[in-house]
């Protein structure tokens, strides 16, 4: 009986300690999920000024104007110039417009960058669509290489039928590119040819 009793609050703090493992295991588990499922969840919704990735371009065009400005930056440690070919375009809602950027390697590395990207006011996010976008998959630039990257997109003319947004005339579209890191990236890079990754004789 004595042994019995004594098995019972070794069996309860076993058990209680496999599940303080189970619970921190998942934790961390959701914070590697987190950054993921963040951006997932903005890019559904237009939450923290992320705008939408369009499903459709089946949408009316209506005669009300935007003024849509771009907003290009690079990260300090990424070494590329990266512009806008114009600072602003006029659009009217639901029409299809196609923008263009230019990105230049100023560096004797080649060098795999990603873009993030929002829209201001962030309100006015949920009804900025893109079509197609540079930002939605990662450039390789070789050494004094430039690029124009092409962004379609329009505004969604339901935008009109919502009163809180009959004095939002402008909206702007920022860029910021980052060197990546990620596999792909070292993907991209092992594909090039010696010369070109400043290794070759």
């Amino acid at each position: 009986m004595s042994d019995s009793s004594a098995k019972k609050p070794i069996d309860r703090n076993a058990r209680l300690a496999w599940t303080m493992v189970a619970i921190v295991g998942g934790m961390l588990g959701m914070a590697y999920a987190a950054v993921p499922l963040y951006q997932a969840f903005c890019k559904a919704t237009g939450f923290a000024g992320t705008p939408l990735v369009a499903q459709s371009d089946d949408h009316p065009v209506i005669a009300r104007t935007m003024t849509v400005r771009f907003d290009t930056n690079t990260d300090s440690n990424m070494p590329w110039r990266f512009e806008p070919e114009q600072r602003e375009v006029k659009v009217h809602l639901g029409e299809q417009k196609l923008v263009y950027f230019r990105a230049t390697n100023l560096s004797q590395r080649p060098i795999v960058g990603t873009a993030t990207y929002n829209v201001t006011p962030e309100s006015s996010a949920k009804w900025f669509n893109k079509i197609q976008c540079f930002c939605f998959t990662e450039q390789l630039l070789r050494p004094g290489q430039s690029v124009d990257m092409p962004v379609l997109f329009f505004i969604d003319p339901d935008m009109d039928q919502d009163r809180r947004y009959d004095d939002v005339r402008t909206v702007t579209l920022s860029y910021t590119f980052y060197e990546s890191k990620t596999e792909r990236a070292k993907d991209l890079l092992g594909g090039l040819p010696a010369k070109d990754t400043g290794k070759g004789g």
